[in-house]
């Protein structure tokens, strides 16, 4: 791998004698691929046999399949380990608000739910459209219950929810030095002034991001950058720009070290944020500080109250309790709305969102159809299996003809109707019993076919 040579320059003048131990590790083909494994799920022993990553609750060192049981089915989520500090530094608790301002592809959103177990709100958001779907996908396979997907800018959202939130994470667009050996690419685009123009971005997106955590909330910046323009620089403008807002202490293990209070302005509190640096720890490296506002700044108030869509009918709200009796074994609580012919859970308490891009206004839960209610493959990767009262299990040989689409063929029949699949008991999917024969429901646009390899 080939440097730039004003990245060589200017990091020579940063790190001094650090610098040799910089460069080399930023050249190898040292294997830094991670995982993380999903807390409302049973998860396999051989997920968590492996070595753990030591800041990163849930997080392991190694690679999972994106063919395999384990990924299809939420259990797992694939992470760079060092990204996954920052959901460990932001951890929300159950029932709170938080805001993924800058959410895809959903790595930090999915760390966030599993803090989160189901309660309070997720908002989380990408102003890319393409990218704004994967997130969706992602959110989905998880089995996220409790997310509202928005796909807007900042400052289209700072109005909508003003001091509004307990945690917002800003994991910021930046000019991804740490991706130069994950993503040689990255390396295309780098220069001096992108790092400039990076930061000014980002000064741009925190200023509306400021304005949507509530007092005594807490805003936590992130980038995958050395750069000191992007870091320490950028949390120096901030406190400054902000006074309500001020460092507190990032726990810091593994590896992670402190920021550098001399690439800013000297300021002593810069070096309660860390750096993730790939010389000193296994990681492709980040950035990230966490920031409170003063309990005491005065706060505005959210106006109005959401309308994701419409009430349901009563033929429409009768096909889905008698569905969610029978099938689920209860009636999940919360708001249930409809868009044209789909249902959905949607968060409760929601200001007037009428001037929102809403991509997903909660959990989908299904469609309704002629006479019938059929399940959404988001409900079945959000329902609990030990939990749910019509169950089929399926063998590894069962799955992967699911996944592929085919229909299956039982050596007993039960009961005629739907039943949640699970495979080493994990949720993948609802099937439709027929006699013996078990119908595909599995999304035509996710099948795949598995291969040997992908089982290893």
């Amino acid at each position: 791998m080939n440097l730039p040579d004003d990245f060589i320059t200017k990091y020579q003048g940063l790190l001094g004698d650090d610098a040799p131990a910089f460069f080399a590790s930023l050249t190898t083909d040292e294997n830094t691929a991670g995982y993380r494994v999903n807390p409302q799920r049973q998860v396999p022993a051989k997920l968590t046999a492996a070595p753990g990553v030591p800041y990163a609750q849930w997080g392991y060192f190694g690679g999972v399949k994106g063919r395999s049981l384990a990924h299809q089915s939420g259990t797992v989520y694939s992470q760079e380990p060092s990204a996954m500090f920052v959901g460990a530094t932001a951890a929300p608790q159950p029932g709170e608000r938080v805001l993924d301002l800058c959410a895809a592809p959903g790595g930090k959103t999915t760390h966030l739910a599993s803090y989160l177990q189901g309660r309070g709100l997720l908002v989380t958001n990408e102003i890319n459209r393409k990218r704004v779907r994967v997130l969706a996908e992602n959110v989905e396979r998880f089995g996220v219950p409790n997310a509202l997907i928005l796909n807007d800018s900042p400052d289209t959202l700072s109005p909508v929810f003003p001091d509004f939130f307990d945690k917002v994470l800003v994991d910021a667009p930046c000019s991804g030095e740490g991706m130069f050996r994950k993503d040689p690419a990255a390396m295309d685009y780098w220069s001096l002034d992108y790092v400039q123009d990076c930061a000014t971005r980002q000064r741009e997106i925190l200023t509306e991001a400021v304005k949507m955590v509530k007092p005594g909330g807490q805003l936590i910046y992130s980038t995958c950058t050395f750069a000191p323009e992007e870091d320490e620089q950028m949390m120096a403008w901030l406190v400054q720009t902000f006074p309500e807002f001020s460092l507190v202490p990032v726990a810091k293990s593994g590896g992670v070290v402190d920021a550098r209070p001399d690439w800013a302005d000297g300021n002593p509190d810069l070096a309660k944020a860390a750096r993730l640096f790939p010389q000193l720890l296994r990681g492709e490296g980040h950035f990230v500080a966490k920031l409170q506002r003063a309990a005491d700044a005065p706060a505005g108030k959210a106006k109005g109250h959401a309308q994701l869509g419409q009430k349901l009918s009563s033929d429409q709200r009768q096909l889905w309790q008698a569905f969610a009796q029978e099938v689920l074994g209860t009636v999940p609580a919360g708001d249930l709305v409809t868009v044209k012919d789909q249902l959905f859970l949607a968060p409760s308490d929601l200001p007037d969102l009428k001037h929102a891009h809403v991509f997903r206004p909660g959990l989908h839960l299904g469609t309704f159809k002629k006479n019938r209610f059929e399940p959404a493959y988001a409900l079945a990767l959000a329902s609990d299996p030990q939990h749910t009262a019509h169950t089929l299990a399926i063998d590894l040989d069962q799955w992967q003809q699911w996944v592929h689409g085919d229909a299956l063929t039982l050596t007993a029949a039960p009961a005629k109707g739907w039943y949640l699949l699970t495979c080493d008991a994990q949720p993948v999917g609802f099937g439709k019993v027929v006699g013996t024969t078990v119908k595909n429901f599995f999304p035509k646009g996710l099948r795949f076919t598995v291969y040997p390899e992908d089982l290893l």
